[in-house]
């Protein structure tokens, strides 16, 4: 049987499989090299790798098989052809809340699974930020998070009327979020980053303590450090549209990226220069606003690549921390007194999060305007960290 298959291969993947890339890119490697799988047999293979790793560090003592079995049953939030080929009287279970489903499991396979068992998908809660639900947050993994987009200025209707017309399922969430479904391909109907940035909720939710800088103090030069992809800068240009950008980023090949989109935005006044801040703050005169998206263990996004669950180090907590005080500090010194900082992580650690500006006050003397744990995993988004900071006068 097709099914029985596809579940054999993906049993040898994951235990084939050691961490050192993406698993979408191992994955991908796989079926390059193995080309009898058709389009069908690489999704249903991926779907249960993806069930299996969505249960982290759980149940190891399962056998496999049995593991990978209730990993598919845990994360189906529909029916699906896979699970009723595989199981036929969970099928119907598919959409059920988590505690009802494992009410179904065999007790002469499963034993007794519940609730605090799964807790241990995510088994590092002495180390999260304050406020953050642990049980709800480990459970948020076994779902993959929804698709998100930012509309720009000056777009919402037509972006709506499009997606009315074409039969799209939608939701608002706020007044310029979209919440899409997981799959589609927003570039066929839209003009991505001029009409729409598709963007985490929580990381536009950033953007929420931009608004808290008095309109008196818009600022006129914004440094985005730690640039990446750029969705930061954008959401700081329709802010702040009359000021002067900088980008940096370590990698070139990135800046080349983010050239075309702000291309595609419309944003023309800026520039970007290659940089390790960590090392050192490019010659830039003093900025009215640094943006410092930093490195991060990204705990906050792993719902998004639930592998990580499974090859995590907690040592790598402190190095992450000391990277973010040393980018952190060279960005202080292009900051023009009395200006802000957007300290901004994908972790949900408090050592990269609330301990981190704890620092920063007491040692370079800043004010918290604002701090905010973002916890996305209650709205099937990332969960993010963000903090306005603004130095002495």
């Amino acid at each position: 049987m097709y099914a029985e298959a596809h579940l054999q291969t993906a049993l040898q993947l994951v235990h084939a499989y050691a961490g050192e890339m993406p698993f979408a890119h191992y994955a991908r490697q796989y079926f390059a090299a193995h080309k009898k799988h058709g389009s069908r047999d690489r999704k249903q293979i991926q779907q249960l790798c993806y069930a299996w790793f969505r249960l982290g560090p759980a149940l190891p003592l399962l056998a496999p098989r049995d593991r990978m079995m209730l990993g598919l049953l845990l994360t189906a939030s529909a029916p699906n052809a896979l699970l009723g080929a595989l199981r036929e009287d969970w099928h119907a279970a598919a959409a059920l809340p988590v505690a009802e489903k494992l009410t179904m499991l065999d007790k002469a396979v499963y034993g007794t699974v519940t609730i605090a068992d799964l807790q241990a998908i995510f088994p590092w809660s002495d180390f999260l930020s304050e406020g953050i639900d642990a049980t709800a947050f480990a459970l948020s993994h076994v779902q993959q998070p929804d698709l998100f987009a930012r509309i720009r200025p000056g777009y919402k209707a037509q972006l709506i009327r499009r997606l009315e017309e074409r039969w799209i399922a939608y939701s608002l969430v706020g007044d310029n979020s979209l919440r899409l479904p997981n799959g589609y391909d927003a570039a066929k109907d839209f003009v991505l980053d001029k009409e729409l940035v598709i963007q985490d909720l929580s990381s536009q939710r950033t953007g929420e303590l931009l608004a808290l800088i008095p309109a008196t103090e818009k600022p006129a030069a914004i440094w985005d450090c730690c640039a990446a992809s750029g969705g930061k800068s954008l959401l700081a240009m329709d802010y702040f549209p009359k000021a002067f950008l900088t980008v940096t980023d370590i990698r070139q090949s990135i800046l080349v990226n983010l050239a075309a989109r702000f291309l595609r935005a419309g944003i023309r006044n800026y520039k970007r220069l290659e940089a390790d801040i960590s090392l050192a703050a490019p010659d830039l005169r003093l900025q009215d606003l640094v943006i410092a998206d930093l490195p991060c263990t990204g705990s906050g996004t792993w719902s998004r690549a639930p592998e990580n669950l499974s090859f995590f180090d907690p040592d790598s907590i402190a190095d992450f921390s000391r990277l973010q005080k040393s980018i952190a500090t060279h960005a202080l010194t292009r900051l023009r007194p009395g200006g802000y900082l957007l300290y901004i992580t994908c972790s949900v650690f408090k050592q990269e999060n609330e301990e981190n500006v704890d620092w920063l006050v007491q040692e370079h003397g800043l004010t918290v305007m604002d701090m905010r744990v973002l916890k996305g995993y209650a709205e099937k988004a990332d969960s993010m960290f963000v903090a306005l900071l603004r130095s002495g006068a």
